[in-house]
Parts: structure tokens; C-alpha cells; sequence
């Protein structure tokens, strides 16, 4: 019994590692990204603007992009929807297995994608499913978001 505990206690720690530094290298592409942008959020396009919140903000990717068997984002295959690598410490039925596809927002109607941005509510009416934020963002910037969305291609090859 004894060892089961070390096994999970070691693969928290592990995770707990893992997740530090990801954030870390995150907070770094991020600062570099937000560098990069030449104009002020109020003047960028709403596209612009929808990518930055998704890629440094949001960090959708995150979570719907497919990773490869390294446990890199697959870049092919961008916000396409994703196994949910991250579990419950512990079991919870409210839990997402799979995030959905974003890429062309196909699939969501103005309205639900307010909804899910700006209160939380899938398109079934209940709370999105963990782990996914349930974010408040005001209505310009969940515009922008199903913008840039839309003007993503909906399909990748497959790999």
C-alpha cells in the first residue's frame, strides 16, 4: 500500500514539474509574442485581435491541439480538438476527455460562441466541462475570438 502512495505522490510531482515548466516557457513565448505585436489591442483588427487572446491570452492551444508523441503541440493539425491530456487528481464525472475542434468554428453559432466565452454555457444550455476555464470575457473580445476562429481553415490532413 505503502507503495502505491510513493507511485502516485512520484506522479504528481512529476506532473507538478511538468506543469511549472510549461508554464514557465509558456510565460516566455508569450512575452516574446506580446512583443511582437505592433499596435495597441483598440487598434488592431478584430481577426488580430482574436488571435492574439486565443495564442496569449487564452492559450487555447494549449488544450486543443493535438500533441505528438513527444508531447509537442502538432502545429499540422492546429486547434483541431484533442485528447485531454490533463486529469482529475481525483474522479469527476463533470470531466471533458476530448476539447472540440476550433479551427473554422464550424459547428457554433454567433450566439453559442458568445455564450461559452463570455458565461460558461456549452451550447446544451449546462456549464462547459472541466477542465476547460470558464472565461468572462466582455463581447468585443468574444467577437474577436470566433473572428479568428472563422478564419482559420477547419480541416488539416491527417497525419
Amino acid at each position: 500500500m505503502k507503495s502505491r502512495f510513493r507511485l502516485i505522490f512520484l506522479l504528481l510531482f512529476v506532473l507538478a514539474i511538468g506543469l511549472g515548466a510549461s508554464r514557465l516557457f509558456s510565460r516566455e513565448s508569450s512575452a516574446l509574442a506580446a512583443q511582437k505585436v505592433p499596435t495597441a489591442p483598440a487598434q488592431q483588427s478584430s481577426v488580430d485581435r482574436g488571435r492574439y487572446l486565443v495564442e496569449n491570452v487564452a492559450m487555447c492551444e494549449e488544450c486543443h491541439t493535438p500533441r505528438d508523441a513527444s508531447g509537442a503541440l502538432d502545429e499540422s493539425r492546429r486547434l483541431q480538438g484533442a485528447p485531454i491530456w490533463i486529469v482529475p487528481v481525483r474522479p469527476n464525472p463533470n470531466w471533458a476527455m476530448n476539447a472540440p475542434a476550433l479551427a473554422g468554428f464550424s459547428g457554433y453559432t454567433e450566439e453559442q460562441g458568445a455564450q461559452i466565452l463570455e458565461q460558461g454555457v456549452g451550447p446544451n444550455g449546462l456549464a462547459i466541462r472541466q477542465p476547460m476555464h470558464i472565461y468572462h470575457m466582455n463581447h468585443a473580445d468574444a467577437l474577436a475570438i470566433m473572428a479568428y476562429l472563422r478564419s482559420l481553415p477547419g480541416t488539416y490532413p491527417q497525419q
